[in-house]
């Protein structure tokens, strides 16, 4: 079981939530329209090893814990690194389909997505090589709740996929480079 010791997410409601997001989309459309090298991001995260298997992540002012299952050779104290990519890939859509509900003036009270994928171990442990190390598949259910059609969630699903950063992350190749420094 993971402890959480973060401080709770302030509450906020429909509309504070939507006076957020469109001033945010303002600023960012009227900051790129100046100058488009702002649009261009650079994010940094470190990490250490602890324990068995353990990682110590640090992304800005904010540090968390991955493990693995004991099975796994971990200690088990927190969630392990596929399940924060897919703890990642849930919250980027949860980000989206808020930020593109309020651009397209659709409605959604709430949001809840369940994200399942398949990992064979046999790569990971050098057993076969043919199979791939990463997910074979990854699956998504959006549970939208509101007054709107089907269509228009749709609508929503679509422009949602076409710009969700993590969801590209999963879909598409991304260009990775590794060196390996020795201290």
């Amino acid at each position: 079981m993971t402890l959480l010791t973060a401080p709770p997410v302030p509450a906020s409601t429909a509309d504070e939530r939507a006076a957020r997001l469109t001033d945010a989309g303002a600023a960012w459309g009227d900051r790129i329209s100046k100058n488009s090298s702002a649009a261009h991001l650079t994010y940094s995260v470190s990490g250490s090893g602890e324990g068995s298997v353990a990682s110590r992540i640090r992304a800005g002012k904010h540090e968390f814990l991955v493990d693995e299952p004991a099975v796994l050779a971990g200690d088990d104290v927190a969630a392990s690194p596929v399940e924060y990519a897919l703890g990642a890939l849930i919250s980027c859509q949860i980000v989206v389909y808020r930020l593109y509900a309020q651009a397209l003036g659709i409605v959604v009270d709430d949001i809840r997505i369940d994200a399942e994928g398949d990992l064979d171990a046999r790569r990971l442990f050098g057993i076969d090589e043919t199979v791939r190390a990463g997910f074979s598949a990854v699956r998504l259910v959006v549970t939208l709740d509101g007054p709107e059609s089907p269509e228009r969630y749709a609508e929503l699903r679509d422009a949602v996929d076409a710009h969700c950063p993590v969801l590209d992350l999963f879909a598409n190749p991304t260009p990775v480079s590794v060196e390996v420094r020795t201290a």
